[in-house]
């Protein structure tokens, strides 16, 4: 995804869709990943791929929003 991107963001319900909050790191494959802990639940996110929204390619699970796009959503299980 967006390996030719200048900045990446993981943004979502988990940090109040701050897309300054969790940036990821592109590794020298060109891939950009993010860690982070989530709480139990149906959680929805984007990414910001240089200032525009893109959903996760690899996530078929997805719910409308309040602007006429999608969000993904995730299932976080303890």
């Amino acid at each position: 995804m967006a390996v030719d991107a200048k900045k990446v963001s993981l943004v979502g319900e988990f940090n109040n869709w701050n897309p300054d909050a969790d940036p990821m790191q592109r590794d020298k494959n060109g891939t950009w990943t993010k860690t982070k802990r989530l709480s139990p639940g149906n959680l929805e996110y984007k990414f910001l791929v240089d200032n525009e929204w893109i959903q996760d390619p690899q996530n078929m699970r997805v719910c409308s929003n309040c602007f006429g796009t999608q969000n993904n959503i995730v299932k976080v299980i303890l």
